[in-house]
């Protein structure tokens, strides 16, 4: 039987005050170097993921294609609106798992995006509690200040009152006894000690005010800068996410176009019934006078055919591959298989139909040779076929050999004629039955049935 042909493949917690700058300059180079690394390892995923995205859609478009022509093959012997509308359904079928890619891959970069994105956010969330600790931490050590700046002031007016100078000679001086003495000379030492340990203090908490100061500004700064990145991944992760709605909102759009072509082929069920039983019909006259033919062979061995004025010729054709029987009829090197032999789903009726020869890339117009020597049986148009060369190659191996050339534009040969292997018998193209594309339908007929014509032409 005939079949349709694809053809050619046309996205802290708070931090804790420390007051010595060497450990926040730790900090900081750590919430810098943090930032690299996790920028180095984003870069370094995102090319592994898109080299394993581009693999998986390409392998998913592959399979797509192979599906497409698998389909359209289901829809062989279909003519006129039915033809018209079951190619719809094939083309719309063919598109189904690159959208679901493309639904996939946006959906996954939208994650990835977020992702990236949530991190910027708690990145900055944790550079403004650190802000926050700074601010609070230098307003408290200001205050503290302030507090002991007072106590000193009023221990100086409290010295200068008394004559700090001669504070020990007028111990002595008042002395009654030497116990008495080293009471007052004690109490005296300690009032100076207090004085200088709450000066140094202050000392400590203006240098302690400078380093917070100092460390906050450069986290003012980063915030900035995490603001600015976290702004940009936000934006980027609105984008991957309406990308991916588009995609989901195109892909349910061809679904329901799917399920609408579905329904038109469900309602011209009697049509398509009819068609394929005339398509069947076709096949089977034609393995009806194959057998007259096989009949006639037994009864009258045919004479070599005389020689005959033979079509133009291309250049020289290459030799069956070592183990096949046929040498390739296309132009193309090597030959493309566009669609294998075997048992194929029909999309309406939903039962199984045999897809009973291979389909080979050919264009428009392109040359078609015979695979091997033999004499024409005919060269006509069938239903489901077209245009349609079938050559008997006689006997091989005991039983007889046939092949046919179907959807041809044109024939370049005529019934009884010699041909030989790689000589021109045709155009290719695109008559009869379902096709959206030039190709070769190529069937092979031993004792009369097709067989699977891979292993004969070595692919």
């Amino acid at each position: 039987m005939a079949s349709f042909s694809s053809g050619p493949p046309g996205h802290g917690s708070a931090v804790v005050w420390v007051r010595r700058t060497a450990s926040v300059v730790v900090l900081l180079v750590a919430v810098v170097a943090g930032s690299v690394c996790w920028q180095g390892a984003t870069v370094a995923a995102r090319a592994d993921d898109l080299d394993n995205r581009r693999d998986t859609t390409q392998s998913q478009l592959d399979s797509a294609r192979a599906r497409q022509a698998e389909l359209a093959a289901s829809l062989e012997g279909l003519q006129g609106q039915v033809a018209a509308t079951g190619q719809q359904l094939v083309e719309l079928r063919g598109q189904l798992p690159a959208a679901e890619a493309a639904v996939a891959a946006a959906a996954a970069e939208a994650a990835r995006t977020q992702r990236e994105a949530d991190l910027a956010a708690a990145r900055l969330t944790g550079a403004r509690r650190q802000q926050t600790s700074l601010t609070t931490t230098i307003a408290n050590d200001t205050a503290q200040a302030a507090q002991i700046r007072a106590a000193v002031v009023r221990m100086a007016r409290a010295a200068d009152q008394g004559g700090s100078d001669l504070a020990e000679l007028t111990v002595l001086l008042n002395a009654t006894s030497a116990e008495d003495f080293v009471a007052g000379y004690a109490q005296t030492s300690t009032a100076l000690d207090v004085q200088t340990r709450t000066l140094n203090q202050l000392d400590g908490l203006n240098a302690g005010n400078q380093a917070a100061a100092n460390r906050l500004a450069a986290v003012e700064t980063k915030i900035a800068e995490l603001k600015a990145t976290a702004d940009s991944a936000a934006a980027v992760a609105a984008s991957a996410q309406a990308e991916a709605e588009t995609a989901r909102a195109a892909l349910a759009q061809l679904t329901a176009q799917v399920e609408v072509q579905q329904q038109s082929l469900e309602d011209q069920r009697a049509d398509v019934e009819a068609q394929l039983a005339a398509a069947d019909a076709s096949a089977a006259q034609l393995s009806a006078e194959l057998a007259a033919i096989i009949e006639q062979q037994r009864a009258r061995p045919p004479a070599p055919a005389p020689a005959q004025p033979s079509s133009p010729r291309a250049a020289p054709q290459p030799k069956a591959p070592s183990g096949a029987v046929f040498a390739n009829p296309t132009v193309h090197r090597p030959m493309v298989v566009t669609s294998r032999y075997g048992m194929r789903m029909q999309p309406v009726l939903k039962i199984y139909r045999l897809h009973a020869g291979i389909d080979l890339r050919s264009y428009c117009g392109e040359l078609i040779y015979a695979g091997r020597a033999g004499t024409v049986q005919w060269a006509k148009y069938r239903n489901g076929f077209g245009n349609q060369v079938m050559i008997d190659h006689g006997w091989v191996n005991g039983a007889s050999l046939m092949s046919s050339y179907s959807h041809l534009t044109r024939w370049s040969v005529r019934p009884g004629q010699h041909v030989d292997a790689g000589q021109v018998i045709g155009h290719a193209g695109t008559t009869g039955g379902v096709s959206t594309a030039c190709h070769l339908h190529f069937e092979v007929y031993v004792a009369g049935k097709t067989v699977n014509p891979a292993s004969y032409l070595g692919v």
